[in-house]
Formats: structure tokens, C-alpha cells, sequence
């Protein structure tokens, strides 16, 4: 969807569609790593979800990170529960489109994850990402516990210094308690890795996030 002025606005209760029971159903397997993406996942692996813009690259960028066990690409932050793909582009889910990044804290650090967070898309965009417009594609960090929101919030004043400095606006990355994942369609899933000439439409500031500062 191509940005034409105003940007959309968040539903209202009585716009709401009402979703369905049962969830979508999804690969056994990752298409890259090769594991899981739905639970039961590993004990010692932890879990982080960001909201990025559109799912398929920012997907891409968090399974190529060493240390990461599986993602998978899914709506929350909304009310909608178990939606499609087609009511969270119209607007009446109120739902981000979101990563789910199961990793090993032994192996990369959750600080390492919002470098790749912060950098890899433009926070400052709001209810955008480029040509992408609509409330799914707003910037989003659903943290899991108190650590991690910590350190989320912590990024964020950091790496808006950073922008300051470069001359660029404020960040309106939502830093908010992780709420229900609903995993999205199977085509969706690892779609890069399917359709490796499929469109991505990242692109970050080209600021770079001072990952560790939030240790």
C-alpha cells in the first residue's frame, strides 16, 4: 500500500471483526534452521517478539543471526483472535505483523537482537515502513519479562540520542508486555527463504544502535 497523506488510525470496538477459535496451521519444521516453530521449544531458549514492517524481511534478518534456534511470522498486539493475512491488511484486527524469535541466551544476547531490531527498519515511521502503510506495519518490541523490558526501554532513549545526533525525528517504537502471538498463514512462514527474490521492503537509518550500552 503506497503512502498517500494521513496514516491510518487503530480500530475502534465496534469495528473489530470478531476472528475465530481455532489457529492457523503451520510447517513442522523452519525452513532454514530446520527446527521447530511452534512450542514446545528447548527449556533453555527464550523467546522475543518485534513488529518491524512487513514480516518477510524482518523474518530473514533474525534466522540469520547465529544463535537464534527459530522464528516465525504471526499477528499480535490487536484484538482479533486467529486472524488472516487479508483482515489484518484491512485495517479491523488491530494487529502488527510480528517476529517471533526463539534464541539461546548462552549464544546471543537479547541486547544483540534490538541492534538487529533498531537497525534494521526506521522506528521514527510510525503506522509505516516505507511504501508499506497501515497500522500492521508499526514499530513494536512485546517484551517477555522485566529484563527485557528494561533493556527494550533502555535501547530505545540510547539509540534516539544516536538519531538525534544524525538529525533524524523521534522514535514511535511501542515498548509494551508481550500479548497473545497468533502465528500467520503457512506461506508466510520463512517466506524469503521460499521465494528468495521476494519483496523486502527494509531499510534502516543507517544509524548504528549501541548494542551492549543496555547490559
Amino acid at each position: 500500500m503506497r503512502f498517500m497523506g494521513q496514516l491510518p488510525t487503530m480500530p475502534t470496538a465496534g469495528q473489530v471483526l470478531p476472528g475465530r477459535a481455532d489457529p492457523m496451521p503451520v510447517p513442522d519444521s523452519h525452513e532454514f534452521t530446520g527446527q521447530s516453530i511452534s512450542p514446545p521449544f528447548p527449556s533453555q531458549m527464550h523467546r522475543a517478539v518485534f513488529g518491524m514492517g512487513c514480516f518477510w524481511g524482518a523474518e530473514r534478518g533474525f534466522w540469520e543471526l547465529s544463535g537464534v534456534y527459530s522464528t516465525a511470522v504471526g499477528y499480535a498486539g490487536g484484538f482479533t483472535p486467529n486472524p488472516t493475512y487479508r483482515e489484518v491488511c484491512g485495517g479491523l484486527t488491530g494487529h502488527v505483523e510480528v517476529v517471533l524469535v526463539v534464541f539461546d541466551p548462552s549464544r546471543i544476547t537479547y541486547d544483540e537482537l534490538l541492534r538487529q531490531f533498531w537497525e534494521g527498519h526506521d522506528p521514527t515511521q510510525g503506522m509505516r515502513q516505507g511504501n508499506d502503510v497501515g497500522t500492521q506495519y508499526r514499530s513494536v518490541i512485546h517484551h517477555h519479562d522485566d529484563a527485557q523490558a528494561e533493556s527494550a526501554k533502555l535501547s530505545k532513549q540510547l539509540y534516539q540520542r544516536r538519531l538525534e545526533k544524525a538529525g533524524l525525528g523521534e522514535i514511535k517504537t511501542e515498548v509494551v508486555a508481550a500479548p497473545p502471538f497468533f502465528y500467520a498463514e503457512a506461506y508466510h512462514q520463512q517466506y524469503l527463504a521460499k521465494n528468495p527474490q521476494g519483496y523486502c521492503g527494509h531499510g534502516g537509518t543507517g544509524v548504528s544502535c549501541p548494542v551492549g550500552a543496555t547490559v
